[in-house]
């Protein structure tokens, strides 16, 4: 069912390798594909572009109404807890008809033991 009105930030640090900042680029076009959401932007919270600010910018300008920032980040810790609120709450600052909420890291998902046990396998078929 599409989501009408909703724009998604999936926010990473941000890092001065080129390579990592294109692998949250490379994971919003695979989140895309499998979501109903239209309007999905990237950001990273520092050193790299696009910003928090400028991701939300984006998800207003297509037409979002209700901004849900995802942090794509595995534990709660200071980026997640004050950082990016401070970050999001700033940026939302100019849009008085935009409401938004955070959602929690990746955490303790049940589905990431699967992720870890598939990347301990891969490692062992290539290893040993």
């Amino acid at each position: 069912m599409k989501q009408e009105n909703v724009g998604i930030i999936i926010v990473d640090h941000g890092s001065r390798r080129k390579e990592s900042n294109e692998l949250l680029l490379q994971f919003v076009e695979m989140f895309r594909s499998a979501s109903p959401f239209d309007i999905i932007e990237p950001a990273h919270m520092e050193i790299a572009t696009p910003t928090i600010a400028n991701a939300l910018t984006a998800c207003v300008s297509q037409g979002a109404k209700r901004i849900i920032v995802h942090p794509y980040f595995l534990l709660p810790g200071n980026h997640w807890k004050h950082d990016i609120p401070a970050l999001v709450a700033e940026a939302v600052a100019d849009f008085s008809n935009v409401r938004y909420a955070i959602t929690e890291p990746l955490g303790l998902h049940p589905l990431l033991a699967e992720i870890a046990r598939q990347r301990i396998d891969d490692c062992l078929a290539k290893a040993f």
